[in-house]
């Protein structure tokens, strides 16, 4: 039967709606409910783990009439299955809605297949409406829930000849001041931001996100430490704005894992060469941000180590998705090729 003008701009509203809830494991989702007539009639949002889902929430504004005869306008296509909280599909159906309008698929194969079983009852479905727009404001949660994990850069920087340090270890700094004004909005960017412990000793990295004249930046990346070596008490990272996380793990899957149950969508590593090397030799990462300085140093401190390669075939490819120039700096951004991981 087409979009109406009316179920055009509830979707519009619905996306909007779907900001005011958090990131984390649970998808952002705004709904919109109209009359026939296609006045709105009520909005919801989803407010987080373990409250009520957007459709839901829209639901609970209703009279005692309920929802016989309106429309659902709403961003992911409602859930089918028992969580925290019951189907969406089986309250909107409950409710009497006749019709649902939908962005985006439900990925999950725990939570998908709502739109089937409407549809299956008699109501109208559109499934796709506005979906590009749909997928780019969940673009890190639908990543996250295709991967079953967050999506991981991996960063590093490294001189023309591929080193990360001189030999007396000192490092900083081989890139000029765009290059690191970059990093810090990559890291505002991130969810969570991951070093090893040996980076922790050997630099005392905060591990926070600056604006270019030193200060903390309003939106800070969660801090994680790796590694089995106690963090001392009076480094810089325990006086981040967030309490940092620490794992005595060498279990990165684990890691990642525990980090998705967080809430955590986008990881940021920035840990040395030995953790990005362990996360490129396990298979884990989704980005390579490789920031080269016009400078040779020579010398044994190699800007990756070990990362599974014994022969050329089992190189690593890598497909570049942009080359850009940095003051005097490169950066390049690459991810793994069809087939690679």
């Amino acid at each position: 039967m087409g979009i109406s003008a009316a179920e055009d701009s509830a979707m519009t509203r619905a996306f909007a709606l779907a900001l005011n809830g958090p990131r984390g494991v649970n998808p952002q989702v705004g709904a919109v409910l109209l009359a026939p007539d296609g006045t709105v009639v009520a909005e919801g949002w989803h407010r987080g783990a373990g409250t009520a889902h957007a459709e839901v929430d829209a639901l609970s504004h209703l009279g005692p009439e309920g929802g016989r005869g309106l429309t659902a306008v709403v961003t992911l296509e409602p859930c089918n299955h028992q969580g925290r909280t019951g189907p969406c599909s089986e309250a909107l159906l409950a409710a009497g809605i006749s019709r649902v309008i939908f962005a985006v698929d439900d990925p999950s194969p725990e939570a998908g297949g709502g739109a089937e079983r409407l549809a299956a009852a008699g109501v109208d479905i559109e499934q796709g409406f506005r979906r590009a727009e749909g997928e780019q404001l969940l673009a890190s949660w639908l990543r996250t829930a295709e991967l079953r994990r967050p999506h991981v850069t991996v960063k590093w920087a490294q001189s023309l000849d591929g080193r990360a340090a001189a030999d007396d270890g000192t490092s900083q700094w081989i890139t000029g001041p765009a290059a690191r004004a970059d990093v810090h909005r990559r890291r505002a960017a991130a969810d969570a931001i991951v070093a090893g412990i040996g980076t922790i000793l050997a630099d005392d990295a905060s591990l926070t996100a600056r604006a270019d004249d030193g200060t903390l930046v309003a939106s800070q990346p969660q801090p994680v430490v790796i590694g089995r070596t106690p963090t001392p008490a009076d480094a810089a990272v325990r006086r981040h704005p967030r309490a940092p996380l620490f794992y005595d793990t060498h279990s990165l899957p684990n890691v990642l894992s525990d980090l998705r149950d967080r809430g955590i969508q986008t990881v940021f590593v920035e840990g040395g060469p030995t953790l990005a090397s362990a996360f490129l030799r396990a298979g884990l990462v989704d980005e390579v941000v490789v920031y080269i300085a016009p400078a040779l140093i020579g010398g044994r401190n190699l800007a990756l180590a070990d990362i599974g390669v014994d022969t050329i075939t089992d190189a690593r490819r890598l497909s570049v998705a942009s080359i850009d120039r940095l003051g005097d700096d490169l950066l390049v951004v690459a991810r793994p090729s069809e087939g690679e991981s």
